[in-house]
């Protein structure tokens, strides 16, 4: 894929002496929105805090916009222009909603996501912008969560366990917002326990199983039966 936004070649990734990535590569294009799944400990949140610098990795190649990732600590990927949606949220406790999302944009980086455009996409937030973010329910957090990294203006926004716990109708309202964010021209990866969400907004799917890549292809081709056997082994 030549017009690759991230490029990634035979990815390693360590938990001190534990390895849990094995040569994963991929490739994503500018403006794609891919899915990245696979079941618990599969390798997914791993492989979105290796593209971060979180923990220890060795590649033959980690590009965004054909430039190395290798080496730089997390934020000097982030200033590169990768925003990260963590597992959990991690929403800072201390702040309001509002104070939250300031902090997102705090490098000013120039694009189309500002404390107005968020707010459109999730009127809820300015509503209660005002209220400590941990008092909202879950998937309103989630929101604040997305709303947050969308205000760095990257160019690639990583949104690790997107569903994880929420409502189904708090997961669709989410789910809903992707083509808009789309729209804006970001690209985005989104790691998903849930194939059938991943599959209606994914463009490409890769399944990740016991730390390696076990199937590649784009979202409305895969076979359910090639799903099933590359997520489970079977």
């Amino acid at each position: 894929m030549s017009d690759a936004l991230l490029d990634i070649e035979a990815l390693d990734a360590f938990y001190g002496p534990f390895q849990a990535l094995f040569g994963v590569s991929l490739r994503i294009a500018r403006g794609e929105t891919v899915a990245i799944i696979g079941a618990n400990s599969a390798g997914k949140t791993t492989l979105m805090k290796s593209v971060t610098g979180l923990v220890e990795r060795r590649a033959s190649r980690l590009n965004l916009a054909g430039r190395s990732l290798l080496g730089l600590e997390t934020h000097a990927v982030v200033a590169r222009g990768i925003a990260l949606v963590p597992e959990g949220r991690r929403l800072f406790r201390s702040l309001s909603v509002e104070e939250n999302l300031l902090v997102g944009g705090h490098l000013h980086r120039r694009g189309p996501w500002s404390l107005a455009a968020v707010y459109r996409l999730f009127p809820i937030l300015e509503e209660r912008r005002r209220q400590p973010s941990t008092s909202l329910s879950g998937g309103q957090q989630q929101m604040v969560a997305i709303a947050r990294a969308l205000m760095a203006n990257p160019d690639l926004l990583l949104i690790d366990e997107l569903s994880l716990g929420l409502a189904p109708i708090v997961i669709r309202d989410i789910y809903a917002a992707l083509p808009q964010i789309a729209r804006q021209g970001a690209t985005a990866v989104i790691v998903e326990q849930d194939t059938g969400q991943a599959l209606k907004v994914a463009d490409r799917v890769y399944c990740l199983r016991q730390g390696r890549i076990t199937l590649e292809g784009r979202a409305d081709a895969l076979e359910r039966a090639d799903i099933s056997a590359a997520y489970f082994g079977v």
